[in-house]
């Protein structure tokens, strides 16, 4: 298999996978550890609450795959900021294989929360995940909290303040934004992504 994507009950699993297939990839969506573990790279997608999909990840054993996976590893959304160690929503202990913590952006007169919709990234750094980005690409947004820039972020995004867009540690990535809703940009992203080894 191409790539797993883990089947963390969010509603855009299918569209994800529409996405990586329509880029002639194999991809299936599993919450099979043995699936996951054998699977060429892994997608952690997620919508909705911190404090639900980690008690999901728990409730199936995957909290425990996740963090021995030696493949690429992207967290999409809610899935990218799970990867880090907590998060202000719901005060939630997260997976820890990136450091730091997730926040709630901050609303203010003609910047809604949640951030919905197109935004421009600037790259803050060269990595294979973001080859062909080039700065000032719209990609398509939506939540509610974010992770401040710091030491991983590879990409970053203002809205108000600027935060990551996109992050990396050694085989883990992650996009804040959503790449299957990002038109040729993302799936320019998704793309590079499929040939990380």
């Amino acid at each position: 298999m191409d790539a797993v994507i883990i089947d963390s009950g969010g509603a855009n699993l299918a569209s994800l996978q529409f996405a990586l297939e329509r880029l002639g990839a194999r991809a299936l969506v599993s919450s099979d550890a043995r699936a996951i573990e054998a699977a060429a790279r892994v997608v952690l997608p997620g919508v909705g609450s911190a404090s639900d999909a980690m008690q999901r990840l728990r409730q199936s054993g995957l909290a425990e795959v996740l963090p021995r996976l030696r493949q690429p590893v992207l967290g999409i959304c809610l899935g990218m900021q799970l990867l880090f160690e907590r998060s202000e929503e719901g005060m939630t202990e997260c997976l820890g294989l990136l450091p730091g913590t997730v926040r709630r952006l901050k609303s203010a007169p003609g910047r809604p929360v949640p951030h919905m919709g197109w935004n421009q990234l600037t790259p803050s750094r060269e990595d294979p995940l973001l080859e062909g980005i080039e700065p000032g690409e719209y990609f398509y947004f939506v939540h509610s909290y974010a992770v401040p820039v710091c030491e991983v972020t590879i990409a970053e995004v203002c809205y108000g303040e600027a935060f990551s867009a996109a992050v990396r540690r050694e085989n883990f990535w992650g996009a804040q934004f959503h790449p299957e809703r990002s038109a040729a940009a993302g799936a320019r992203l998704l793309g590079n992504f499929l040939r990380l080894t």
